[in-house]
């Protein structure tokens, strides 16, 4: 199963629309809130390359890593075999 690590905020609406698309497909996933923690905000930025939510991080049972900004659906698909 991969780990899925998300950069959110509380407000942002594409990051509520992740989190629901991921919850009905049982797709599990660890949310860290950037306006929470100043740190955490660094790590998102060092992830996707930018300040924007929600970002994500996916470790494939492979191992490979795959960084997606913004809920991008078609992407999340792809990666994630939801499709």
């Amino acid at each position: 199963m991969p780990k899925i690590k998300m950069y959110t905020t509380h407000t942002c609406p594409y990051c509520m629309m992740l989190k629901k698309y991921l919850s009905d497909h049982n797709v599990s996933y660890e949310e860290v809130f950037i306006d929470d923690d100043p740190k955490s905000a660094v790590q998102a930025l060092d992830t996707c390359g930018s300040m924007a939510t929600p970002c994500s991080h996916i470790t494939l049972d492979s191992g490979e890593e795959v960084k997606i900004l913004g809920f991008n659906k078609p992407r999340f698909d792809e990666v994630l075999c939801l499709a």
